[in-house]
């Protein structure tokens, strides 16, 4: 069999180069989509709680209930991968790094605050109409997820903004709090995706609506969830992206905490 010319054997590498320059999304433009894709999801969820499920109330009804998916999306799924994604913004890769890291906690603390205003909602609801607390799956993993990310919140907060760890111990640390960062999304919206579909299942049940017919409500929140799962998966590849990462850097401003031993 005849060897392939270096015409042909040329022909590999540019295809390869064509494609990989086809996928050569500059940043900010799709920053900008995800923002306007968390927006969305953050303005669906909003929509499906006050048009198909009576709006928000704190009256301990099924209206205080409609507070835990708007607060767990916008919180744990959107403004998480807003903090996720700070570092990876081309501006944080030059000049100080602490006030790029006190934006970073101070996101992912806003998305935990929410998220346990959403906890508190949906327990909230529970006792009031004597429901049982944390017997499905859905409850079981939104649970899980919030207890691991109040951990990676305070040991990211130790590790990097206090002035007692040391240099060793940040830089064996932070490979396993990028990797529960990522961990900790894709936990979240599988948690939502799931509390969505739980929410279907029990509230379509009578014989005009029921949710095996696919009624708007269905399709709409059907396509709410696959939109959070496309947020979630292209934030991860985004994480993931090598040039979109920031350079390593080992200037002493790069190790700062924010509280300084010398303050």
């Amino acid at each position: 069999m005849a060897a392939p010319s270096d015409e042909e054997g040329a022909v590999g590498p540019r295809c390869h180069h064509r494609s990989t320059a086809m996928l050569d999304v500059p940043f900010l433009p799709f920053c900008a989509f995800l923002g306007a894709l968390g927006f969305l999801c953050m303005a669906m969820v909003g929509t499906w709680c006050q048009h198909w499920r009576g709006g928000f109330s704190l009256d301990g009804s099924s209206r205080t209930f409609n507070w835990h998916p708007v607060l767990m999306v916008t919180g744990l799924v959107v403004l998480y991968g807003a903090a996720a994604l700070v570092y990876r913004i081309p501006n944080t890769w030059r000049g100080p790094k602490l006030p790029w890291k006190v934006l970073h906690g101070s996101l992912a603390l806003g998305a935990f605050i929410l998220t346990v205003l959403g906890l508190a909602a949906v327990f909230c609801f529970h006792n009031s109409q004597g429901t049982p607390n944390m017997y499905s799956l859905h409850s079981w993993m939104g649970l899980g997820t919030v207890l691991l990310f109040s951990c990676q919140w305070a040991a990211g907060f130790g590790a990097f903004l206090l002035p007692w760890a040391p240099t060793w111990l940040r830089a064996l640390y932070k490979p396993i709090h990028v990797f529960f960062g990522s961990t900790i999304l894709m936990l979240s919206v599988a948690s939502c995706v799931s509390g969505i579909n739980e929410k279907l299942f029990f509230s379509l049940k009578n014989g005009t609506m029921e949710y095996k017919l696919l009624p708007a409500e269905a399709v709409f929140a059907n396509t709410l969830g696959l939109l959070i799962l496309i947020f979630g998966v292209l934030v991860v590849a985004a994480l993931a992206r090598p040039s979109w990462k920031r350079p390593d850097s080992d200037s002493p401003d790069s190790r700062q905490p924010l509280l300084s031993a010398e303050s």
